[in-house]
């Protein structure tokens, strides 16, 4: 996989984070449920794939767990599978 530098950007208001990229918009949608945040989807315009960046949503809804210490359920298949590679964020897996 290709590295990226590009910037994630967390709306609150809207519950997502977005990747721009090349005129692209990419996202991970959530919703917060008491002390745990519920990652919904994430979307990656096929121009866009196969570059890192459902896996870099993916990683930073995941630290923005991590760092305020809200426990994760995921009913997303991609951040499922982060998750299954990334041991790092297993614990915090409700």
């Amino acid at each position: 996989m290709p590295q990226i530098d590009i910037d994630v950007t967390h709306h609150t208001e809207s519950n997502r984070f977005e990747a721009h990229l090349n005129g692209y918009t990419a996202e991970l949608t959530y919703h917060m449920s008491g002390d745990t945040i519920i990652f919904t989807h994430t979307g990656v315009p096929p121009a866009l794939e196969g570059q890192g960046v459902g896996s870099l949503l993916a990683k930073t809804g995941l630290e923005y767990a991590k760092k305020n210490n809200l426990k994760v359920r995921t009913l997303c298949w991609f951040v499922d599978g982060y998750i299954q590679r990334h041991v790092e964020y297993q614990g915090l897996v409700r």
